[in-house]
């Protein structure tokens, strides 16, 4: 087992490129099974997730060219369907909470598809209701196969419709589109999740031959279409990695630039960095952190304490709050961190006060932060990384720490966040992977 050797402290310096984005790759990777075209891919982030969901693709008969570790051709010409029946290839799928991705694609184009019991991250209940509903909907009968743990979809034919959806998940909006746009008639999607991701996976389709109007709002409407040609795509830079690089130069006193960061695509994230107190300066698409002895978090225009709280887009997304909880943690004032979706995300933070950090945790999704205001620095421990966010939210309060901190479980890290021990080494930092 892998784990990070951090010896925190030191002042960074440098500038850093985002890698592709994780959660856009998976619904952007997925969607090549929609047509036995070529789709070549660009800036494809290379990390674990993104990889599994390339393997299962090639264990299905996708063809698969990497031209570089973030460039691709897929062909899915001969989709061995079936491998959906096979254990070892539904094992496999249950692995990575993205395969699910695989589903929306494979309806379309051959009317069945299964989804896998939610892998990925232990951060709390995920519910797969929005997409069953959606492709039911749709006209896509399901069972779910007790022990065996997966959902067996099949249709005679996907028609139109209209739809509301229960909540504006980002996966179940871009797995209902999917399946929608071969589908005959008009289908309208209303609460649609509109993120970035879902604008870039729109506008995809459409360059593929879809016809999907209202892309950028919470109304989709989605014109079916007989087939689906190929193309060529380039993914966002990941918002996260850039919200991640603002609160590491905070927490670690370091001014660095975070280049290509995609700026007008990360909608309030640079905001609520803002409102903790963080001095950030834009050029042209980059992002200038400048090195801060103190920042201080804002208060509401009445003077009653900082909320922040995750929201469907253009609000703040959850995968950020993990980060905006370590950064306040040396700020001067207070601040409540209100993780509405997951109700198992916050619980990392018993190992932040282990540290030395000052935190409430008042229930599973409400922490409140008092800031340490430098007094003292957090001290390094021996902890372990229970998700993709939080490890890396470990692994910054590490880097500003007095002292050697050991993360284990680092997987999870990698999982979301392409070398990043040699991106930080790059920039200062005293990092190393060990053995466990």
């Amino acid at each position: 087992m892998k784990a990070f050797e951090v010896h925190g402290g030191n002042r960074l310096k440098g500038s850093i490129v985002p890698q592709g984005a994780k959660n856009e790759a998976l619904q952007i990777i997925s969607a090549v099974l929609l047509t036995p075209e070529p789709v070549t891919l660009h800036n494809i982030p290379d990390i674990l997730d993104v990889n599994l969901l390339i393997d299962l693709l090639a264990e299905l008969g996708v063809s698969v060219d990497r031209r570089d570790h973030h460039t691709a051709v897929f062909q899915a010409k001969d989709v061995i369907l079936e491998k959906l029946e096979d254990p070892a290839f539904q094992k496999s799928s249950s692995r990575l909470r993205g395969s699910v991705m695989i589903a929306g694609p494979l309806l379309a184009r051959f009317k069945k598809a299964f989804i896998p019991k939610p892998g990925g991250d232990k951060i709390g209940r995920r519910r797969l209701d929005t997409h069953i509903i959606g492709f039911e909907k749709l006209g896509v009968r399901f069972e779910y196969v007790q022990g065996e743990g997966f959902f067996r979809l099949k249709a005679d034919a996907l028609k139109g419709t209209h739809m509301l959806l229960d909540e504006p998940s980002v996966t179940g909006t871009a797995n209902i589109v999917f399946a929608a746009v071969m589908a005959k008639g008009t289908t309208t999607i209303y609460n649609a999740a509109c993120e970035p991701y879902i604008q870039q996976l729109c506008k995809m389709l459409n360059r593929m031959g879809a016809k999907i109007s209202g892309v950028g709002s919470n109304l989709l409407t989605i014109e079916g279409v007989e087939a689906l040609g190929g193309t060529e795509h380039t993914m966002l830079s990941d918002m996260i990695e850039v919200g991640s690089f603002i609160g590491l130069a905070a927490m670690t006193q370091s001014e660095l630039i975070i280049k290509d960061a995609g700026i007008e695509h990360l909608g309030i994230i640079p905001e609520k960095f803002r409102q903790l107190g963080i001095d950030l300066e834009y050029s042209h698409d980059d992002i200038i952190v400048h090195a801060q002895d103190v920042y201080e978090i804002h208060k509401f225009i009445d003077g009653s304490v900082l909320t922040i709280y995750d929201h469907p887009w253009p609000g703040m997304t959850p995968d950020l709050l993990s980060i905006i909880l370590v950064v306040a943690t040396q700020a001067r004032g207070s601040v409540l961190i209100h993780q509405k979706m997951f109700e198992s995300r916050l619980f990392f933070v018993d190992k932040l006060i282990d540290m030395g950090a000052r935190i409430i945790l008042c229930d599973p999704h409400r922490a409140a932060v008092i800031g340490l205001e430098r007094e003292q620095p957090l001290r390094g421990i021996t902890m372990s990384s229970p998700d993709i966010r939080a490890g890396v939210a470990l692994l910054i309060a590490a880097l500003s720490a007095e002292g050697k901190s050991i993360i284990q479980n680092i997987e999870q890290i990698d999982r979301g966040y392409q070398y990043i021990d040699k991106r930080l080494l790059a920039l200062g930092a005293d990092i190393k992977r060990i053995e466990a």
